[in-house]
């Protein structure tokens, strides 16, 4: 799926929490709830010491698809400049990368998945 660079990030993890909000952008950012179907959560153990401390946490969900579009990913569509996607891969681990993702009701936006 193709993606255009002005689409909007859909997070289900970690750039959800306020703290990491304010760390990342400098900001609270302005968001709606949304789903990806054909996903489900596992756990991401961080091994970078930056992103544990921004985020308070040794272990990030992160979405695998599942193979069953009756599984979903429930998150949040937020609203971010170029800048700030460009900060959002910056605070994302080298074990995810920024992909394409087909949302609940046809929303086109990026979202982090794992490395395979």
């Amino acid at each position: 799926m193709e993606t255009r660079a002005g689409e909007p990030p859909f997070s289900y993890g970690t750039l959800q929490s306020e703290a990491v909000q304010l760390a990342t952008f400098g900001r609270r950012l302005d968001g709606k709830p949304d789903a990806l179907p054909g996903y489900r959560l596992e756990q991401l153990a961080i091994h970078d010491a930056r992103v544990v401390a921004t985020s308070g946490a040794a272990r990030h969900p992160i979405a695998v698809p599942s193979g069953d579009t009756a599984d979903f990913v429930h998150g949040t569509v937020f609203h971010l400049t170029p800048q700030e996607l460009t900060q959002a891969d910056d605070y994302e681990v080298d074990d995810s990368r920024r992909a394409a993702a087909g949302l609940a009701p046809g929303l086109r936006a990026w979202m982090y998945v794992r490395v395979e």
